[in-house]
């Protein structure tokens, strides 16, 4: 079944406020319905003249004819006169309509406007106000070939059987697909719901089933208990053949997983997950969760991450299922983060629910920074504090665009609704309570959003609500039962508000660039916005109160200094060689150190990187390549920065200085400028070959350690450097000849794999594994690899059988297409894909879906010349707003490939400038250090050979001193002097009896090395010290050459020593 087109409506945004305007969603003309006549309501937003109180549901979906049926009674509450009831549906043949009033049943006449997915039920009577009446309705559809509303999904068992099931995915707006309904998150109601099914299969819902009724036919009527008040995007059903296993929390909550029959020894890791997890928000919230069971499926096919459906959360595979076996640090780390992201819905977005998706982010800001406060506690040994940086580099590089949004943004239609799940919402919005947290400080933070969940549960807010319950914290009467701690802590606390500050973040897009200029103990501070642009005039009229952190050479104490001018100053109390603002980059801002700034943090990473903790450096690396694109910074300057990476260690600092340099290289991919790009990535490899020389080839470590050896042996790999090459082909050959049977180290099988897929017979080897496997962590590696083959035809084959969906799964098309496009083998391949398949991917992922900006951004996002420009402007505009013309992806790909146009033109020189100093400097040094090489070897050469001749040596001059001193007529004076490790017969304490050395012989015995005439060695190079030698002894520095043996004196070579 086909998605209907949707008409987008053109609306002026305001930058300022959440508040629905006037004319926002308003049809010019008078709407027509489809039977001809004027549709009464000429709004997106549904009127509020009555609201649901309970739904009465009962669907039969058909997994043989792929359809369903359903009857829905809902009881509304009217809240003034009214003859019109206006609420939502779409595609659903609406068969039968039934007022139930206190009068009786009558029937209702029916239109529809398919525009806004509204269904207008009109009365031949006034509906009154304060009365509670109930409609019915009749309804038909087939189950969607999409991954939204009541859709179909399937699996294919060992035997090659494929099995049905049906599931729901009604978040944003598509509950309407599957019954009719005031689908709007503050139209929230009670929903009791039946299940109609075959006795082969089970059914499940969000509530716990009470009971099951017998029909006629065989089938058989699930009966489930009423749920309590919930949005209708939280609606679940599934309809399966799942298998469970089952827990209970110390809470008393049931928690379950479901997945297929032969995937279900998969699901004991998320089980156990599940428990830990919902215990602690029981806990941490102080609010129990409310329901009595919470359930977990993995859905076969699934197009977003995770969704958190009261009772019934639904997954991907990958995002559920695990097997030790098999599964990498990576998945263990991904999977538990999804759980505890669903988990934290509960309570924020289930329990308290935003009154609009204009302030999505009270939903997915805090749920995913839950994530990480939640780990941090339940699984200390996953890091995840490693991890939560680069959610703020993810969204600051979309927040630097001017196509970005705030946080709190005005959306009406489905399309502009969809859009709001991004990077901004998600990663943004937790970034900035992470920043407010630093702020009020961890406890008062905790203090005001348990007060802000008991306040408004099963309720909806708007952002203001939120900064109301973080306000004044301590006169709050919610938090009778809120604890010790808390009472400690309100004793000690002074009033702070985090509501003028939390406007300014909330409520404009973009983020500030803080410039740091210090003179002396006078730190300069002034603040813009940072945006990627040739226009400043975009950059004015922005204004941040921003949480200023920081600490400096002569002290580890954080600092703070709140932001709320264009420009301020702060002292320090003494002169200091460095600061470091924004310490651990706990807010959502950059820095730029202007003067001197810049080289004194440069020159504290060169000698004592570590003098930073691990985030600062890699704030360190993030800011200054991202200033370099602005034209604050220049690059050789970034460059020379990133030097200091060939002594890190930690995971932070590494991915982040890989995550700046890779891209660099990936632009001249596609810009045929093998000579330069073949330089950058040698750079790259010399940098971090340290690095990648220490990792093994095994899963041991922390995981931090682990999902680093698998970035740096993977990068090694697709690098070509060798000690990378040769390891993961013996590991791929060895995998190969046992037919995939032996057992790879999971954290280097992508590594391995890679390699594989680079001929045809490996390829079709790695596919086959692929087709038959049935761990979902294994699949996805190999997945990824064989996207990264060399091999065009094979390219092209995989997208076309994911865009299919019977070999491979379309719900990994998205994956595939962005793998290809970023191969430098195939991504004009995925371009070409992407515009022919346009139409039916719009269709199949729903226009405005993060999945359809994933692909447009993916796929775009490395080219950086103007013909690409046009060529990408030329398709994009040769759309309508009906098939995505409007789509802010699609802006912000123009402005991500002018950004890479504007770098390359700029930076292009003076990268090729500095690589060629390096590579002049490198091979400098390498010269330096061959010849401390050769003078090395040399003196190991002289000092064997010296060994062998000292007795010689000896004899000889002695017996010339014997001959002269007869000539003379006294004793002979000699003194000999060692050498380091000499064991001839005067050595030792010998020359203590020998007398000074005569007139003629009082210079040091001549040194001779090989190939050289030059002073004879200090006494550190003889490895001695002062005291070791006589008094008689100095070191000359006039050049002497090898000594000539006395005449008549037989020099023996010393053949069988210097072999030694």
């Amino acid at each position: 079944m086909l998605v209907a087109p949707l008409v987008l409506l053109l609306v002026s945004f305001s930058p300022s406020s959440g508040a629905q305007l006037p004319n926002q969603g308003k049809v010019k003309d008078v709407p027509i319905a489809t039977n001809g006549q004027p549709f009464p309501w000429d709004r997106m937003r549904l009127p509020k003249t009555v609201s649901p109180l309970h739904y009465d549901l009962t669907i039969h979906p058909n997994l043989t004819t792929l359809d369903f049926t359903g009857v829905a009674r809902i009881q509304l509450d009217v809240h003034q006169d009214t003859s019109t009831i206006v609420l939502h549906a779409k595609q659903l043949q609406v068969s039968k309509v039934l007022l139930l009033a206190p009068e009786g049943v009558r029937p209702l006449h029916v239109l529809e406007y398919p525009p806004f997915h509204q269904l207008a039920l009109l009365s031949d009577s006034v509906l009154t106000k304060g009365r509670n009446y109930e409609v019915q309705l009749e309804f038909a559809a087939n189950l969607s070939d999409s991954f939204h509303g009541f859709y179909k999904s399937s699996y294919r068992t060992r035997s090659g059987e494929v099995r049905v099931l049906a599931s729901t995915q009604f978040e944003a707006t598509f509950a309407r697909g599957a019954f009719p309904c005031f689908d709007e998150p503050a139209f929230k109601a009670n929903f009791t719901i039946r299940m109609i099914r075959e006795p082969r299969h089970i059914a499940i819902s969000n509530m716990p089933k009470v009971k099951t009724v017998d029909l006629p036919g065989g089938l058989l009527e699930d009966h489930f208990d009423t749920t309590v008040k919930m949005s209708t995007y939280l609606v679940a059903y599934i309809v399966s053949d799942f298998l469970s296993v089952s827990k209970t929390t110390q809470h008393g909550v049931k928690i379950s997983v479901y997945a297929v029959p032969e995937k279900i020894d998969q699901t004991a890791f998320a089980l156990d997950a599940a428990v830990k997890l919902l215990d602690f928000y029981d806990d941490y919230f102080d609010i129990p969760y409310p329901l009595p069971k919470q359930d977990l499926a993995a859905i076969p096919d699934f197009q977003s991450g995770a969704m958190e459906n009261w009772g019934l959360t639904t997954y991907r595979e990958t995002g559920l299922l695990f097997d030790p076996e098999k599964s990498s640090a990576s998945d263990k780390l991904g999977l538990t983060k999804v759980i505890a992201h669903e988990l934290a819905h509960q309570w924020f977005g289930n329990l308290v629910t935003m009154e609009w998706w204009n302030d999505l982010w009270l939903n997915e800001g805090f749920a995913k920074f839950m994530e990480y406060i939640s780990l941090d506690i339940t699984y200390p040994e996953l890091q995840v504090d490693d991890f939560f940086l680069g959610k703020c580099f993810e969204a600051m590089e979309v927040d630097s665009l001017s196509s970005s949004h705030p946080v709190s943004t005005d959306v009406e239609n489905p399309t502009q609704i969809q859009e709001m799940f991004d990077d901004v919402s998600y990663d943004k919005g937790a970034c900035i309570l992470n920043m407010l947290r630093d702020f009020l400080t961890p406890e008062a933070f905790e203090i005001g959003i348990i007060r802000y969940l008991k306040r408004y549960s099963y309720q909806n807010t708007v952002n203001s609500h939120l900064w109301e319950s973080l306000t004044d914290i301590c006169n709050s009467d919610d938090l009778i039962e809120g604890g010790m701690k808390h009472k400690e802590f309100c004793s000690k606390q002074k009033r702070q508000s985090g509501s003028a500050i939390m406007d300014t973040w909330t409520l404009q897009e973009g983020f500030p660039l803080v410039t740091v200029e210090v003179r002396g103990r006078e730190v300069r501070l002034s603040q813009e916005r940072f945006l990627k642009t040739d226009d400043p005039s975009l950059t004015e009229g922005f204004l941040w109160q921003i949480p200023l952190t920081y600490m400096t050479s002569a002290s580890n104490t954080i600092h703070r200094f709140l932001l709320k001018s264009k420009t301020d100053v702060l002292y320090l109390p003494e002169p200091v060689d460095w600061v470091k603002f924004n310490v651990d980059m706990s807010g959502y801002y950059m820095v730029h150190y202007a003067g001197e700034g810049w080289n004194s943090i440069i020159k504290v990473l060169q000698h004592n990187h570590t003098a930073l903790t691990s985030n600062d450096r890699a704030s360190l690396i993030h800011n200054i390549f991202q200033l370099v694109s602005i034209g604050k910074v220049r690059l050789d300057t970034a460059l020379e920065l990133s030097l200091y990476l060939s002594r890190e260690t930690e995971i932070m600092p590494v991915t982040q200085g890989f995550g700046e340099l890779v891209p660099l290289y990936k632009l001249m991919e596609k810009r045929d400028m093998a000579a330069l790009e073949n330089q950058m990535k040698g750079y790259i490899v010399d940098l971090f070959r340290g690095l990648i020389d220490r990792q093994e080839w095994t899963d041991s470590g922390s995981v931090s350690e682990r999902v680093l050896r698998s970035y740096l042996l993977l990068f090694g790999t697709v690098r070509n450097y060798a000690p990378c090459v040769t390891k993961a082909t013996q590991l791929f050959n060895k995998w190969k000849d046992s037919d995939g049977n032996m057992s790879l180290p999971v954290d280097v099988t992508t590594a391995a794999f890679m390699i594989g897929a680079r001929t045809p017979e490996g390829w079709d080897f790695l596919f086959e594994k692929y087709r038959t496997s049935l761990q979902m962590s294994v699949k996805s590696r190999m997945k990824s690899a064989m996207a990264f083959s060399p091999l065009q035809d094979k390219l092209k084959w995989m997208m076309e059988q994911s865009l299919h969906g019977e070999i491979m799964k379309t719900q990994d098309l998205p994956d595939v297409v962005v793998s290809v496009s970023r191969n430098p083998r195939g991504y004009k391949l995925g371009w070409d894909f992407l515009q022919a398949n346009w139409h039916t991917m719009i269709k199949k992922f729903d226009l405005g879906s993060s999945t359809i900006s994933y692909m447009v951004n993916g796929v775009t996002n490395q080219y950086s010349t103007r013909e690409m420009l046009d060529e990408v402007k030329s398709f994009f505009g040769s759309l309508t707003e009906e098939t995505g013309s409007e789509m802010r992806c699609i802006r912000q790909t123009y402005e991500t490939i002018e950004d890479n146009i504007r770098w390359m033109d700029t930076n292009l020189p003076l990268l090729q400038a500095w690589l060629d100093k390096r590579s002049h400097k490198a091979l400098h040094e390498d010269l330096i250090f061959l010849s401390i090489l050769g003078f090395g070897l040399s003196i190991m050469f002289c000092t064997t050979f010296c060994r062998a001749c000292s007795r010689l040596r000896e004899e000889a001059i002695e017996r010339e001193a014997w001959r002269r001193s007869e000539q003379d007529g006294h004793a002979p004076s000699i003194y000999f002097i060692p050498f380091p490790g000499s064991r001839s017969r005067r050595d030792s304490d010998d020359h203590l009896r020998a007398p000074r050395y005569s007139q003629e012989f009082q210079s040091p015995p001549r040194y001779s090395m090989a190939g050289y005439c030059g002073p004879p060695p200090s006494y550190n190079e003889l490895g001695l010290k002062p005291d070791d030698l006589p008094p008689s002894y100095t070191e000359y520095n006039t050049p002497v050459c090898p000594i000539t043996p006395p005449p008549h004196t037989d020099m023996v070579q010393p053949q069988a020593e210097s072999q030694q």
